[in-house]
């Protein structure tokens, strides 16, 4: 009968089954855990935008040295301001006086507006407003004479706009004449005031 035929071939079956003749299960493969980089990156990517972590855009300060060079002129700069020194002539004084003149004003105000507007650029150049004074008279009280005058011709610069803090006092008294003739002549060309740059510090 076909029926005893079906179910013979169903136990068949069943046997071979039974012995893993080729009905085993192929086993499932285990899925490796997920690494924690990972993990990570996919938490982050589901951050809100506003709540993920923002580069620092915050400005870095320039270094030390960097900040020291824009406090004193580049080379180019610093001709300049050596071109307009050089225009700016000596301011002189009456015997035994430490107000300008009229003359010592004209002298002490050409150029000195330019240099003014560069050398506030740069505070740490300085400059040097020497007084001087003629051969008579003792040393001590020339001293103090010259530096009179050089106040004198540093207050006019500072009114012209210079900083104060970049012009520095020096008094040569009767020293360093540029004259040393015994004359009237001779000695009002060392009754001075001159102004010359310094050394960068």
């Amino acid at each position: 009968m076909t029926t005893i035929r079906e179910l013979m071939s169903v136990v068949s079956i069943a046997v071979l089954c039974g012995l893993g003749a080729g009905c085993t299960k192929k086993p499932v493969a285990a899925i490796p855990p997920v690494p924690p980089s990972v993990r990570a990156s996919a938490a982050d990517t589901n951050t809100p935008a506003p709540e993920r972590a923002r580069p620092n855009t915050a400005s870095t300060p320039k270094p030390a040295r960097e900040v020291a060079e824009t406090r004193y002129p580049d080379k180019k700069t610093l001709a300049t301001i050596t071109e307009l020194l050089g225009r700016i002539q000596d301011a002189y004084f009456d015997y035994n006086k430490h107000n300008l003149r009229p003359d010592a004003l004209a002298t002490l105000e050409s150029d000195s507006r330019h240099l003014a507007e560069i050398v506030r650029q740069y505070p740490d150049f300085k400059m040097k407003v020497e007084g001087y004074c003629d051969e008579r008279g003792s040393a001590e009280y020339n001293l103090a004479l010259g530096d009179k005058r050089a106040e004198s011709a540093r207050e006019y610069l500072v009114a012209q706009g210079i900083p104060k803090s970049q012009l520095v006092l020096t008094s040569y008294g009767k020293e360093n004449q540029v004259c040393n003739e015994h004359s009237e002549d001779c000695w009002q060309k060392n009754r001075r005031a001159h102004i010359v740059a310094m050394a960068k510090p």
